[in-house]
């Protein structure tokens, strides 16, 4: 037996008694095949010098660190896009001469557009930091676009409030000889908050996946935005269902039930195209459940939506002439609940994603299996020469 000055590094060996031991670790073999792994640390044996691969980080530390976001920008993206909805809806009625869905289209995208800027500025902390980002307009961020897309919006939008209010108040505004001029600006703020209306829908979902989140950043590259502007014409068209008349709200009834078949298309595409550990966080935990429900109240809202066009068009009639109360009566509950499930999802969707996107930075496993998996791809595809294959 030969000795060595390493020999006191090693452990001591066990004494087995009569049972031999075992070389190699396949049943009936001879060294090779798998025996490595049954090998241990006692004697001179060799033994696994890399143990079995956890997905960690640095001393535990998240791999992307999570933004500081929270309920305030969730209700920010959802009340972005129910202004934008609403504002092509107000455009619509304006021409197509529904006052009543007109109305409630105007002074639903200045609410909006109002508490979704104070929610954003309560994100910011101070109201001058939303100041400070206009100094710049910066095409390759969405975030300097999207201050500019919500400003340009506000400025159309409160022209057509205030003429509403106007309306509303019999020309009671003390206004002067402004009233005439800012009625005269009707068709052109219509048409500047409609320019304004789709961009201020879908750049919350640009802005999300332009992040290093996991989940956004992969839901960004396969179709957030078609799902955030589904959504916005969701909530835009429910919300007009459950507050105009029933016999005005053939437009937003449309709208909703193409917004409902188009958010259920693009958010399975969606979730196809991204890796399963990035769409984990969207189907399971707290952000989960609120998909889910998003998902459910999407269908009944559609369910009654076609229930609620069926029926005005089955009355259209009687309802032009003044129908009985109860049908009335009928319709309009079917209409607003259906309404009502309807802005709910669209809210539920926005905040499910957010929430996901979220949690997806609390776990490396959803950092680090899709970039091998992308690794592996573009290995296989022959993309050998470059650093993301080489690590150079």
């Amino acid at each position: 037996m030969s000795t060595s000055e390493y020999d006191s590094y090693r452990p001591p060996e066990l004494d087995r008694g009569r049972k031999k031991r075992r070389r190699g670790g396949r049943p009936g073999g001879r060294g090779g095949g798998q025996g490595w792994k049954n090998r241990g640390a006692d004697g001179n044996r060799e033994m696994p010098m890399v143990e079995d691969v956890e997905f960690s980080s640095y001393y535990g530390r998240a791999i992307v660190k999570a933004p500081p976001w929270g309920d305030e920008i969730a209700l920010y993206l959802f009340l972005g896009g129910l202004a934008g909805g609403s504002s092509l809806l107000g455009l619509g009625a304006q021409f197509s001469d529904r006052p009543g869905l007109r109305i409630a289209t105007r002074l639903t995208a200045i609410t909006a557009t109002g508490v979704g800027g104070a929610a954003l500025v309560a994100d910011l902390g101070r109201p001058e930091r939303f100041l400070n980002m206009m100094r710049v307009f910066k095409v390759s961020s969405p975030m300097s676009l999207g201050t500019w897309i919500l400003s340009g919006f506000g400025v159309g939008s409160g022209v057509l409030a205030a003429i509403e209010v106007d309306r509303l108040t019999g020309l009671r505004l003390p206004l002067g000889p402004l009233r005439r001029i800012l009625h005269a600006f009707e068709t052109p703020a219509a048409l500047e908050s409609a320019l304004f209306a789709t961009p201020l829908a879908a750049y919350t979902g640009a802005l999300l996946g332009d992040t290093a989140v996991p989940t956004w950043n992969a839901a960004g590259r396969n179709g957030l935005s078609y799902v955030f502007v589904s959504s916005a014409a969701v909530a835009a068209g429910g919300t007009a269902m459950a507050l105009a008349p029933v016999r005005e709200t053939g437009p937003a009834r449309l709208l909703a039930l193409v917004g409902a078949a188009g958010e259920a298309i693009t958010m399975d595409r969606m979730k196809k195209g991204m890796h399963p550990a990035e769409v984990d966080p969207l189907e399971e935990g707290e952000p989960g459940h609120k998909l889910h429900r998003a998902e459910k109240l999407l269908i009944a809202g559609a369910i009654g939506t076609a229930a609620a066009e069926v029926g005005a068009r089955v009355f259209a009639k009687k309802l032009g002439k003044g129908a009985g109360w109860k049908t009335r009566a009928a319709l309009r509950a079917v209409s607003a609940v259906s309404g009502a499930a309807l802005a709910a999802a669209s809210a539920y969707t926005r905040f499910g994603v957010l929430e996901a996107g979220i949690e997806s930075t609390k776990d490396p496993r959803h950092v680090v299996e899709p970039q091998r998996a992308r690794l592996e791809e573009r290995r296989a595809r022959g993309i050998t020469g470059d650093s993301i294959t080489t690590g150079v």
